[in-house]
């Protein structure tokens, strides 16, 4: 049987061979400063795998750097996967290990969540099929690397993510039972919704299935997102100062660097108040 636990999937950018400042797309806009092909090492970034702008990001337009998050996926491809071996002394793994690594970060991406759901009391029902997803899931990131280029993700996700619907219904149902929280009327409010910019300041929506909702520059201040299912949510300049989101479900790292927040924002302890946010102070 298989743990994880925060820490061991979160970024650790100082065990990473700056994976995700070559292997990875940008093309220039309001998060990226230039354009940069897949497999293009960023010109900032420098001989020893560390960005040479790190702590003005932001100022000199790539504030999309600041925002992404591998879930610890870059740490195990390069120490793990490839055992120390990096792409600048070894360029004959360069090709493989640059492909490897998107495939990688979705299947830390399923083990943050599998993880959290494991977490919770309401989810006792499933948690041998849960156990049995993320033992499965990280299995797989222990293959080579010729075999996880061969890997149907995309087919192992549709298998987790029936548990992670199942895990957002357990919650909700428990959380409405024991908080006597109302159904949410508003049938704007759920799943994929288009709420790009939309005014919901002190907003109740406790329990509401935001799943893969757009929810771009929304005004969510004091907002109460307590028990709501936050899978795939655009958060992107949305505005979280003042918000409850302490017990939400599937809030990522990288979610909450997309947003904006203060220090009165209130999240769940795993995660990191990002150092953008206004008033941010040190702790959650």
């Amino acid at each position: 049987m298989v743990t994880y636990d925060t820490h061991t999937l979160q970024a650790d950018c100082e065990s990473c061979f700056g994976l995700c400042c070559v292997a990875l797309p940008f093309a220039a806009s309001s998060d990226f400063a230039i354009d940069k092909n897949a497999g293009q090492a960023c010109p900032n970034l420098q001989s020893d795998f560390r960005c040479g702008v790190h702590t003005t990001l932001r100022d000199r337009g790539f504030r999309g750097c600041t925002v992404y998050d591998c879930f610890g996926a870059g740490q195990h491809v390069s120490q793990y996967t490839y055992a120390g071996r990096d792409w600048h002394q070894h360029p004959e793994t360069a090709k493989t290990i640059f492909d490897v690594f998107p495939i990688m970060r979705q299947l830390h991406e399923l083990l943050w969540y599998l993880a959290e759901a494991l977490r919770l009391p309401a989810t006792s029902a499933i948690h041998a099929e849960l156990q049995a997803a993320l033992d499965e899931t990280a299995r797989l990131t222990r293959l080579s690397p010729g075999e996880i280029l061969h890997l149907n993700v995309a087919a192992h996700r549709a298998d987790v993510n029936v548990l992670l619907l199942r895990t957002g219904e357990l919650v909700r149902e428990a959380a409405m039972r024991q908080h006597k929280i109302p159904p949410i009327r508003n049938k704007k409010i759920g799943r994929g919704a288009d709420l790009i910019g939309a005014n919901l300041k002190g907003a109740d929506l406790r329990t509401a299935n935001l799943r893969g909702a757009f929810l771009i520059a929304a005004d969510l201040r004091q907002a109460d997102l307590r028990w709501a299912d936050l899978i795939g949510v655009d958060f992107r300049d949305a505005d979280l100062r003042g918000a409850n989101l302490a017990d939400s479900l599937f809030l990522t790292q990288f979610q909450l660097n997309a947003a904006k927040g203060d220090a009165a924002t209130k999240l769940p302890s795993y995660l990191a108040r990002p150092s953008h946010w206004s008033g941010s102070v040190t702790g959650h």
